[in-house]
């Protein structure tokens, strides 16, 4: 057990224990010491100074736990001593007051088993569980990653400490698990085992709000206690000397769920040889005097209890709108978790209440979805923005981005426009900015330039989007969809013009062939085109500053008395001319033949064609119906382990009643 203090004297400004003279370590933090001749800027003779405040009243609604007079009583200033700033109690509820939302900091939690999946986690359960000593209801959170040892622990529990400087790792702060943890409850009890080094060690930590206030502390005191196991006997042994275990676990037994260090060791039991439990209890309640989180609404979900009332007035106008994932995220966690992260590995899975949260993507959530590069002043990589309506658009009322930080959900749909004549209803976009950096909570992004300028882009997104393609959905469209780059605009051939590619326009009539050169003959000459031109009509160089000025649509004519085809060439508005042309019969015949050729070839093509795309669709069915198999493994393998953990627990506690009996 230790007291986390702040030195002034440190430039660095960092939250945890400094040594005066020596330091010694019990618990898992630091507490000071001073020279003899120096007073101790800290009381160490016992687990706490309970004399520097009285006891605060129990408050069980979380907005209202920090109101309590503390009533200090100053102690007397100790000559030729270092300053030094104790974290009181109260910082643990206003740090925790940055949740606004109780998933919020449900999803914190889950951030570190996430991170976890670099360690081997292949899953992470959010369940109901029971306080043994009350039986008031707890809320679990359990990985089976690389877990924590005895630093790593420390760390987790104390202030202003992160470990993670993976350029992937979701968490950054060092400050996650407190807020998160005191947002949901006032206690949190974890367990974690790790194997380091071939060193194995357990360690047991309590954050305990309620122990803080009920004792008087004016500090912030962590008991924990640490094992290490011994190969040889194949036992746990206390890391700590036998006083100091016996403080910090005489704490733990006191105001954790559990009465017995036998209780408290038999929570590893179900880590296995590695892993993280979080036990949060005592949680906190709304003002109705109910558990802000609802465990009973649902047997396979965790909801956030709201003003039923009102929600029955709200889902009668609007009921399309108000089932739909974008709202039912807002109170439902299963509905959360299955969009909170972009993607993760298809061997981790996260099981709410016994079941698998299905992954769900947003983006297939689209029709008529574009994607969009969009590139960051002062950024070298760029990110490609997906935007689209809704499928079930314009009958729901939804739109928004669905921003993500590292893989992590940070605005869910995010109203980026706002409007009163429809402008950009059902219109949903998905990116991930990793360019920007997320607020402390991670429900919002830091408001710097950066981050406005990117805002301003997805408005003109959503609203240039919305105005050529809002009729897809029976709007009127507002603008005329602009062609993709490659097409080119059809234009009527009197108004053909320089620079406007024309098709050129193939039919066939009772005599002539496909096709409209010629090779040279007599009395024939040839442009540059290869088109053949009468030698009587004009001369070589007039024909040529023609062909330069103005484009030409040819059609196929009729054939002739004497048997030649007659072409006409169309000359743009400017000129009424028009030549004729002769082709040879011969000529017209072999060219017949090589389109037949080519027409006979474009149709094995399609039939290859066809033929490649049926094994497609057939393979694209084996993969669908492979993932389907393999969801089904891990669904399968994540209930059997389940309960083969609870039948073991079940066991070893039938062997424990037994073994008392006897």
């Amino acid at each position: 057990m230790s007291s986390m203090n702040l030195n002034t004297n440190h430039g660095h400004g960092e939250l945890g224990m400094k040594a005066v003279k020596s330091e010694q370590h019990i618990g898992r933090l630091t507490v000071l010491r001073a020279s003899n001749n120096e007073c101790s800027p800290i009381d160490d003779s016992g687990f706490c100074s309970t004399s520097s405040m009285s006891p605060a009243p129990i408050c069980r609604q979380f907005w209202r736990a920090g109101d309590y007079e503390d009533r200090l009583i100053s102690k007397p200033a100790c000559q030729n001593r270092t300053g030094y700033l104790h974290i009181h109690p109260k910082f643990l509820h206003s740090n925790a007051t940055s949740h606004k939302w109780a998933f919020g900091a449900v999803a914190e939690l889950l951030d570190n088993s996430i991170d976890e999946i670099q360690n081997g986690a292949t899953f992470v359960v959010v369940d109901k569980t029971s306080n043994p000593r009350d039986g008031t209801t707890a809320l679990l959170i359990q990985d089976n990653g690389g877990g924590m040892n005895p630093e790593a622990m420390r760390r987790c529990i104390s202030f202003g400490f992160s470990d993670k400087h993976s350029k992937t790792a979701i968490g950054q702060y060092g400050n996650g698990f407190k807020t998160s943890s005191m947002r949901l409850g006032a206690d949190v009890v974890v367990f974690s085992r790790s194997m380091v080094d071939r060193k194995s060690t357990q360690s047991v930590g309590l954050l305990s709000y309620t122990f803080l206030t009920q004792t008087g502390q004016d500090r912030i005191v962590v008991p924990m206690v640490d094992y290490e196991f011994d190969s040889h006997t194949s036992t746990w042994n206390s890391l700590h000397d036998e006083q100091h275990l016996n403080k910090n676990l005489s704490i733990l037994l006191e105001w954790s769920p559990f009465t017995t260090e036998a209780e408290l060791l038999n929570q590893f039991d179900d880590i296995g040889s590695h892993g993280t439990k979080i036990i949060v209890y005592n949680l906190w309640q709304n003002d109705d005097g109910k558990l802000e989180l609802d465990f009973e609404s649902d047997p396979e979900d965790i909801r956030i209890c709201w003003d039923t009332g009102e929600n029955a007035k709200f889902s009668s106008k609007m009921k399309a709108s108000e089932q739909h994932l974008a709202n039912r995220f807002k109170h439902s966690l299963r509905a959360y978790l299955s969009i909170l992260y972009l993607q993760y590995p298809g061997n981790f899975c996260i099981v709410l209440r016994g079941q698998i949260v299905e992954y769900h993507n947003i983006g297939s959530d689209l029709k008529f979805p574009q994607f969009i590069r969009y590139k960051p002043q002062n950024v070298e990589e760029s990110v490609i923005t997906t935007i689209g309506f809704l499928k079930e658009a314009p009958a729901v009322n939804v739109h928004g981005f669905n921003v993500y930080h590292k893989n992590r959900l940070i605005l869910p749909f995010w109203h980026v426009v706002t409007f009163s004549d429809s402008r950009g209803r059902g219109v949903v976009g998905l990116l991930e900015a990793n360019f920007i950096k997320p607020t402390h909570n991670k429900q919002d992004f830091e408001k710097t330039p950066v981050f406005q300028k990117l805002e301003t882009r997805l408005k003109e997104m959503t609203q240039e989007y919305w105005d050529y393609h809002c009729g897809l959905i029976g709007y009127q469209a507002k603008k005329i969809p602009r062609p993709m780059a490659h097409q080119v605009a059809p234009t009527p051939k009197s108004n053909c013009g320089p620079g406007i590619y024309q098709p050129v326009v193939l039919t066939r009539d009772s005599s002539s062939a496909f096709g409209v050169r010629a090779s040279s003959a007599a009395g024939v000459k040839k442009d540059a085109s290869g088109i053949s031109l009468p030698s009587f009509h004009k001369s070589t160089e007039e024909a040529a500053l023609k062909r330069k000025r103005h484009e030409q649509v040819v059609e196929t004519g009729r054939v002739n008395r004497m048997g030649c085809t007659r072409v006409r060439s169309v000359d743009n508005a400017h000129s009424g001319n028009v030549q004729q042309r002769a082709i040879c019969p011969a000529r017209a015949f072999q060219v017949d033949g090589e389109a037949a050729k080519i027409i006979q070839d474009n149709r094995n093509l399609c039939a290859r064609f066809k033929e490649y795309e049926a094994i497609d669709e057939e393979l694209n069915l084996k993969i669908t119906k492979l993932k389907a198999e393999i969801e089904e493994a891990r669904r399968e393998y994540a209930r059997m382990l389940l309960e083969s953990k609870v039948l073991e627990k079940v066991k070893r506690e039938k062997g424990n009643r037994e073994l008392r009996h006897v």
